[in-house]
């Protein structure tokens, strides 16, 4: 990084994502920017800059996961704060996008919010978005300032590439007919044949998956998703796919959600490996299934997109060899 990138491109941390934001830092071989977020003993949130950044390009690194609101809150203020302090032009770097699963009305009577969520973004002060792996890839139309979508399917092909001989025949299986088409990006590149699960639900956090189409046998089943939240989904899916002759299982995601019940099924379910990204920490939250758990850095990814950024370059060419799966 030059002397004069360091100067005037600034990276900062929001509470939630203080490691990933250290590590894109180390990556591009700047220092972390200095600031701090404290909180008033009625729970209200502050956030203190300390050093100048008249004129700079600032952007700050923070995922929604839970809690939701608070770390929401803290990002729009953090970018309040900057665009007060006379930044040149901020950018909202959300690694994982929180109410990205409310991004239609389904029923009647129920809000968009991941619309709203939009809004709060540009409002606060943001002069662009980075996200990774949308939920709903149309949020990326909810944004009247420019979005860049990054997709976490390199970090993770490249992860079973580098084993793949070890794996032998296998099989991408979309554990729904939403999935269809980032399964079939993973089997494209992966060389691997390609399955679908007809997913039934019973509730919001009940489901009953009863037919695959397409053979399993004897095959190391892969199935990647944008995020597991309670597991339900992805657990059903390989009892399922063991239950028709596969040989292992593996599941991966980009966002490792796993609220409620999630822990407990993935230890309990028949997956030898669970293969996750940074984009929410584990940490010690995970313990139920560290000895299944890989969790792959997108600090990389990340720290290229914004040095692309920052110097006005293409960020759609860090994937043009692997076209994005959901589209």
């Amino acid at each position: 990084m030059s002397h004069t990138d360091r100067d005037v491109l600034k990276i900062f941390a929001g509470r939630a994502s203080r490691t990933l934001a250290e590590n894109i830092c180390r990556h591009l071989d700047l220092p972390i920017g200095q600031g701090h977020t404290d909180m008033f003993p009625d729970g209200e949130i502050i956030v203190k800059l300390e050093e100048d950044v008249r004129g700079r390009d600032c952007f700050v690194i923070q995922s929604t996961y839970h809690p939701v609101n608070a770390h929401l809150m803290e990002l729009l203020i953090f970018v309040d704060c900057l665009r007060r302090a006379s930044a040149r032009r901020i950018t909202a770097v959300l690694p994982y996008y929180g109410y990205a699963r409310q991004d239609r009305k389904d029923e009647g009577r129920t809000p968009i919010t991941a619309k709203l969520v939009a809004n709060l973004i540009t409002t606060a002060g943001a002069d662009r978005v980075m996200a990774m792996d949308l939920h709903a890839p149309q949020i990326q139309g909810f944004f009247d300032i420019p979005l860049d979508h990054l997709h976490a399917a390199p970090v993770i092909i490249d992860y079973f590439q580098s084993y793949r001989h070890e794996l032998g025949d296998i099989c991408l299986v979309s554990p729904d007919v939403g999935n269809v088409k980032m399964a079939n990006h993973y089997a494209t590149w992966l060389g691997g044949d390609l399955a679908i699960i007809d997913k039934r639900r019973k509730s919001g956090s009940e489901v009953q998956s009863n037919t695959i189409i397409g053979s399993v046998k004897d095959k190391t089943v892969l199935m990647a998703d944008d995020m597991i939240s309670t597991a339900g989904t992805i657990c059903e899916a390989a009892k399922l796919v063991m239950d028709h002759g596969a040989k292992d299982v593996i599941a991966a995601c980009t966002h490792a959600v796993l609220v409620g019940l999630a822990l407990e099924r993935m230890a309990e379910a028949p997956i030898s490996r669970v293969v996750v990204t940074d984009t929410i920490p584990c940490a010690n939250r995970c313990k139920p299934i560290e000895h299944k758990l890989v969790e792959l850095s997108v600090s990389q990814l990340l720290g290229e997109a914004i040095h692309r950024i920052h110097h006005n370059l293409s960020v759609s060419s860090l994937f043009r060899n692997q076209a994005a799966g959901k589209r």
